[in-house]
């Protein structure tokens, strides 16, 4: 039997245990050699056997119009442990069934909200967003198809909130390219807990070159040689249920600023096996965890392809040994197990190193996430493509980079106070509900510098465009800082990183510079994209409507246990108007790092 991932590093001195009491704000590395005991700090997994279950392959549907239900399950995660309680989507026991669809084609969908009890009921914390005591036995949701091009009042917002019983209609236009989408739940402060439950799925978007089917002119794999890998990292308690805290030095039913699991999940079973043909593989694969960047590699260092990101292929497939993936991005790959022996294994692997504030409470990497042995049988034979846009039958090529007409600077950061539970999240120093809001106007070409003063990689989302990635630029954090002191959480705070640069810009891989949708900002970098904010007419619907929420005492303003009629300005017993964007590690989303936004005409 496997020794399961619960091996933690030690705190060396008191002085450490102290200072963890803030789990993050801080910049450094840990002093202390780790030595192979469990962290008394931490919650750990039981032990269980690696690689015994086969990897699920996750149902497709497809057409114009589906009913999609989130329902309350029970749900075996491994063959050794017992059923826990979860959240799925259409019967399925966790997660949702893989949609498959068109782009061009309009796709209407009835949401529809069934759960009963919440799997982790103690865990929601009331201080949060307005999180009602009633949402432990009756949870609201609301259905976002994260990279939609998608009218707002369909987006999911996390304020159009459907409770038990309820259902919403939604119109996605998917006028857009061809990618890999995913959907999930939105609902405000409570995302992390509705998500790691398993309220989460994929979305294949199709065009007239990416068909999915055998005779794709792109020369791709299809059928049983393209998978989707739902990758997630999970704590389970002693009696093998889910457990969404990491540590117990945060009370239970308050909110935790984030923490890696130390099992590896993917589409729903623990360090699963797949069994592959001998040939060229298709990995749809998203990080669908809350929390954790990974550096994903092949535990014998062979080489594999990334021919695409959130939106849509490459100009031309880019070869790697390993790629950083961050919460919530997604990533198009080809691999190619023609090397292996018959009965030769090759793990999927992780060696990035938790965050700092992590570690300073034991936490290590988990390493692995599921095994691939390879069959005496021959696979899909074709070659790798050398071009994936540009030629005969195929999408034009990726355009160059536009010039911005507008620069914005946008402040990641996190108070630097020592207090259980941790401290906000922020997005410019702002909470959610204040009213100083961006509102880029339709039509221009924006630069947005994430200025990342805290240690910790945040990936960012911004609902409805989509963007491309420039540079990463080492920062002077602690000079920016002593030079710029920060406001007390609700004035914007958001001054000029020029003067206080460490390097030169280092460019974006070449595997990350396709379309995206989410953005790793690395700690202490200045973080710069190129966004074009689409018109009304480009979109086919206007971007700034105002909608009215299905349930609109069902919300709230930061701090409150019911909706605010007015908070800050903000009268949220009105209509809503646009979207949001924030941090994509869910427990910084829920609290406090999601803003609101508007694109205006």
């Amino acid at each position: 039997m496997d020794r399961p991932i619960g091996r933690r590093e030690v705190l060396r001195g008191a002085g450490a245990v102290a200072a963890a009491g803030a789990l993050g704000g801080f910049a450094g590395k840990a002093a202390a050699e780790p030595i192979e005991v469990e962290s008394p700090l931490l919650f750990h997994s039981p032990e269980v056997e690696k690689f015994v279950d086969e990897l699920p392959r996750i149902p497709v549907v497809r057409g114009s119009r589906l009913d999609i239900e989130a329902s309350t399950t029970t749900h075996r995660f491994h063959r050794d442990l017992p059923e826990a309680p979860a959240f799925g989507y259409n019967g399925q026991s966790y997660l949702g069934p893989t949609i498959e669809h068109h782009r061009d084609e309009p796709l209407h969908v009835r949401f529809s909200n069934t759960i009963g009890a919440h799997p982790f009921a103690a865990d929601l914390d009331t201080s949060v967003h307005g999180v009602q005591e009633s949402w432990r036995t009756a949870p609201p949701t609301s259905l976002h198809l994260h990279g939609g091009v998608t009218p707002p009042g369909s987006d999911g917002h996390p304020e159009n909130t459907v409770m038990p019983g309820q259902s919403i209609d939604h119109s996605y236009p998917l006028r857009q390219e061809a990618g890999t989408l995913w959907y999930h739940d939105h609902p405000m402060g409570i995302t992390r807990a509705n998500v790691y439950a398993g309220l989460a799925g994929m979305m294949l978007l199709r065009d007239e070159f990416d068909t999915g089917e055998s005779d794709n002119t792109l020369g791709l794999p299809s059928g049983e040689f393209e998978m989707p890998l739902v990758l997630q990292e999970k704590i389970f308690r002693p009696d093998g249920q889910q457990n969404i805290r990491t540590t117990a030095m945060v009370p239970e039913g308050r909110w935790e600023g984030g923490g890696a699991g130390d099992t590896g999940v993917v589409n729903g079973k623990l360090w699963p096996r797949m069994p592959v043909a001998r040939g060229l593989y298709r990995f749809r694969t998203i990080n669908a965890s809350q929390f954790s960047t990974w550096n994903l590699f092949f535990g014998n260092r062979m080489r594999f392809w990334v021919i695409g990101n959130e939106h849509g292929l490459l100009d031309a497939p880019v070869p790697v040994q390993n790629f950083r993936l961050a919460a919530g991005e997604r990533i198009d790959l080809l691999v190619d197990f023609s090397g292996l022996a018959p009965g030769e294994s090759v793990e999927l692997c992780n060696d990035e190193e938790p965050v700092f504030q992590a570690r300073l409470i034991g936490q290590v990497g988990m390493p692995v996430f599921c095994r691939f042995t390879a069959e005496e049988r021959r696979g899909f034979t074709g070659a790798v493509p050398e071009r994936l846009r540009g030629e005969r039958r195929q999408s034009a090529v990726l355009p160059g980079l536009e010039t911005p007409t507008v620069v914005r600077n946008i402040t990641l950061s996190q108070p630097y106070e020592l207090r259980i539970p941790p401290s906000i999240m922020t997005l410019n120093n702002l909470r959610y509900s204040d009213p100083d809001i961006e509102m880029p106007r339709q039509g221009t070409v924006e630069q947005w510098n994430f200025i990342n003063v805290t240690p910790d990689p945040h990936p960012i989302h911004i609902h409805l465009v989509t963007f491309r990635i420039l540079d990463r630029t080492p920062l002077r954090t602690l000079d920016y800082q002593a030079a710029n002191i920060q406001p007390p959480i609700g004035i914007r705070w958001n001054p000029s990183a020029e003067g206080f640069l460490a390097g030169p810009p280092v460019a974006a891989a070449p595997w990350e510079r396709g379309w995206k949708d989410i953005v790793r900002v690395d700690g202490g970098t200045v973080t710069r994209i190129l966004v074009r904010i689409p018109t009304a007419d480009e979109l086919g619907f206007d971007p700034d409507a105002s909608f009215t929420p299905l349930n609109p005492a069902a919300g709230g303003g930061h701090g409150s246990s019911g909706r605010h009629e007015v908070h800050n300005g903000v009268d949220h017993s009105k209509d809503l108007r646009g979207y949001v964007w924030h941090c994509h590690i869910l427990d910084h989303e829920d609290h406090d790092m999601m803003l609101r936004l508007r694109f205006v005409p």
